[in-house]
């Protein structure tokens, strides 16, 4: 139940509005004509069907079957809701649905049962196997989760996987492998006591055990105390596996000395004095929802040092199912698992614990902002947004399910696997792979005028992770070592890259004195040079370029676009080198669409809009992309005489002088560039195939406006502006731009100019 009426009101309205529920079903094929109709069904469909008949691993191939899970629940154990029904447990297994969507890319369907026989559902369940890849149970009470599981687990050959059990098991252990690495603890030496003897907590018992805790070390409790040998009363056979022979009866008595509490119980079970009775440095995993068995202030009074971890997302440390599932799920799927067995459980537990302990995502910095994700007692295991999870825990998985023979279809190159998966959540990673092949082959040395920016530091750790580069930032070095050190980077200034501190730095003097030389014939002084090297880090990193110190600046995380622009053409134009466009790659949902000019010319006239067009051309090649090339208006193949259509038909006069070896058509509305038929009909000798790759247009505002149109309600991811016409010494960045985007620009920078032109 939501903690308040706020909380209530807007959970309501998020899964009423704009339309009821949180789930659709999409076609993935088109379906537009009678050719399309008769590939998808009748007749084309038979074909698919007997190829099926014939192999049934061709379901895989041919359908959505190997991307396909079920969530299956009886609504007999919901949450803290308990026994409310297969019907109202509906917006839970939606919510699992979506989970395994946005997670890992999984496609789902809930199915709730009225069906209180753990015999009877079982058969149920096995008799979708036809119908999907996985089967996740959840929410079914104990005792009737383990008959239900057991007997799905022998009789199916596709993965059963009791979330509750198995999920709930796999991130406590993650968070206990840690949790011991923080308190230099062991599993085989720890003292463990839990209450709750329900599916979870055994499941977490037994995979306490799988890492290494001796069984008699184990004291469960539960609403009648202690499972002890020779207790009749409430008792399974999965609990009787941990019964203590002992006189001892109650969570009190058997709390003294214990390294580990494990609550999976209900409110307040766990007192402070109990607390107090447990080791040095305790660790508390105080699961149960909404209000754990202890509450975080209560258990620091009595012990200051305990490492605590809940099951609330107000706290640090939540245990939450979400970090493993979709990832376990995604890894044995890929590799046509038969089942999800110990080696893959411990391989997520594993992959989850070593994501923790490595430095955090800027991705989930930014979902988290102002809370503290540096590994250590108050960040055990990673958040659920940090999208390396997909690529670390679910190739761990595979790789784990192939070591242990359950795999059907092996995946023969694993990075390569790792890499698809980052694409799925890098929407950037596939296009931008040649442009960091080609970075890595050139050790260049780029210079961030931001230093002391976050996203900038976040991109320099990755930009010595990806490429060969050496980055170089500008910025106080204490404010830079202090900000690492929060951040949990493991980068240090000196260390790692190289520091131009402002304030003070031997080369002052050479960089002023750089920098006057250059514009003292246009009124700049030696007093306002010397105030420009102190004050202005893109004037800094432009001479650092200049001077040959840097092969490359990256500015613009605030400021004016302009402004930067301003300093980086005053230091670095000239001498054939010139502004004449940026280019913005923005990546859509069917594939990347470039845009220029964006920033630098206003009213571009028709040679910069020629200088513009060609630039395109070469950029577009670094992706690994055939340019196609539209230049865009209100006019349309002359029909009218305005300014940006004379202005691009000029342009075009230009480009037609000479050969080119690309593509290129104008001047022409933008749903004609990008609609091969509808061209056709207007201008059915046009040079362009199909739809345009990249659109030109004749005034900054139109190029800007739809560049930020495809990023707000197109759902586009920018990579640029790519600033053309500089010999890639310089780059200028918008202030909306992430670490991610930070790390694509270092890469393109990172390319010599030899490499595409």
């Amino acid at each position: 139940m939501s903690d308040t009426p706020s909380l209530r009101d807007a959970a309501l309205r998020y899964h009423e509005f704009p339309r009821p529920g949180k789930l659709e079903i999409r076609a993935t094929k088109p379906m537009a004509n009678g050719s399309d109709l008769a590939r998808a069904y009748s007749p084309g469909v038979a074909e698919a069907c007997l190829e099926i008949k014939a192999d049934a691993a061709n379901a895989a191939r041919y359908t959505a079957r190997g991307n396909l899970v079920a969530v299956v629940s009886n609504g007999s154990a919901v949450l803290g809701l308990g026994n409310i029904g297969a019907l109202a447990s509906k917006p839970v297994m939606e919510g699992k649905a979506v989970l395994f969507k946005n997670f890992a890319g999984i496609d789902c369907f809930d199915i709730e049962v009225d069906e209180t026989d753990p015999e009877k559902l079982a058969d149920i369940v096995c008799a979708l196997e036809p119908s999907f890849g996985a089967i996740n149970l959840e929410d079914i009470k104990a005792p009737d989760c383990f008959i239900v599981e057991k007997i799905c687990r022998e009789r199916m050959g596709i993965p059963v996987f009791h979330d509750d059990q198995h999920g709930t098991a796999i991130v406590v252990g993650a968070a206990a492998k840690n949790a011991l690495h923080v308190a230099g603890k062991r599993f085989e030496d720890i003292k463990i006591v839990s209450t709750g003897g329900g599916a979870a907590g055994i499941a977490c018992l037994n995979m306490l055990v799988k890492l290494g805790v001796k069984r008699e070390n184990i004291w469960l409790c539960d609403i009648h105390g202690l499972v002890y040998e020779g207790r009749t009363e409430d008792m399974n056979p999965e609990k009787a596996a941990f019964a203590q022979a002992s006189d001892l009866r109650e969570l009190d008595e058997v709390i003294d000395g214990a390294d580990l509490f494990l609550g999976l119980s209900g409110p307040n079970v766990l007192k402070p004095e109990m607390v107090a009775k447990m080791t040095a440095q305790p660790i508390v995993f105080a699961l149960a929802n909404p209000n754990p068995e202890i509450m975080p202030e209560a258990a620091r009074k009595v012990a200051p040092d305990a490492i605590i971890a809940t099951g609330r997302s107000d706290f640090p440390n939540q245990v939450n199912n979400v970090l493993c599932f979709p990832f376990i799920f995604r890894g044995a799927l890929d590799v046509g698992a038969s089942e999800i067995n110990d080696a893959m459980q411990i391989a997520c537990v594993e992959g989850i614990a070593e994501l923790a302990r490595a430095t955090t995502s800027a991705e989930a910095a930014a979902a988290y902002k102002g809370e503290q994700l540096t590994f250590g007692a108050d960040y055990l295991i990673p958040k659920p947004f940090d999208p390396r999870l997909v690529a670390v825990v679910s190739s761990a998985v595979a790789k784990a399910a192939m070591d242990s023979g359950v795999a059907a279809r092996p995946i023969e190159d694993l990075e390569a696997y790792k890499q698809r998966l980052n694409q799925t959540v890098f929407k950037s990673a596939l296009l931008m792979r040649p442009v960091f092949e080609a970075a890595r082959a050139a050790a260049r040395r780029i210079v961030f005028a931001e230093g002391e920016d976050e996203r900038v530091l976040r991109a320099a750790q990755e930009v010595l992770v990806e490429t060969t580069e050496t980055p170089i930032l500008i910025g106080r070095p204490e404010v830079i070592e202090a900000r690492c050190e929060k951040l949990g980077l493991n980068i240090r200034p000196g260390r790692d890259f190289q520091i131009v501190n402002p304030a003070n730095d031997p080369r002052y003097y050479d960089y002023w004195n750089s920098y006057h030389k250059l514009m003292e014939r246009q009124g700049v002084t030696p007093d306002l040079a010397k105030a420009i090297m102190r004050t202005n880090t893109t004037a800094i990193g432009a001479i650092m370029v200049q001077r040959g110190e840097a092969d490359s600046l990256i500015c613009g995380t605030f400021g004016e676009y302009r402004w930067h622009l301003n300093y980086v053409n005053q230091v670095l134009g000239g001498n054939s080198y010139a502004p004449h466009g940026a280019l913005s790659m923005m990546i859509l949902e069917d594939g990347p669409l470039f845009i220029g000019d964006t920033h630098v010319q206003i009213e571009p006239s028709p040679e910069q809009i020629a200088q513009t067009v060609i630039g395109a051309a070469r950029h577009v090649r670094r992706f690994g992309l055939e340019p196609q090339i539209a230049l865009c208006s209100q006019s349309q193949f002359g029909n009218t005489n305005c300014d940006s259509g004379a202005r691009l038909r000029a342009a075009l006069d230009i480009l037609n002088d000479k050969p080119r070896d690309f593509i290129y058509e104008g001047e022409m509305n933008i749903d004609t560039a990008l609609d091969s038929d509808l061209r056709h009909r207007i201008f059915p000798n046009s040079r362009l195939k199909g739809a345009a790759n990249v659109l030109i247009f004749a005034h900054a505002d139109a190029a800007s406006g739809v560049r930020n149109i495809l990023k707000m309600r197109a759902d586009g991811l920018e990579v640029g502006p790519i600033l053309m016409g500089m010999g890639n010494r310089a780059h200028i960045v918008s202030p909306s731009i992430t670490a991610r985007g930070l790390l694509n620009m270092a890469a393109i920078a990172g390319t010599p100019v030899a490499h595409y032109g």
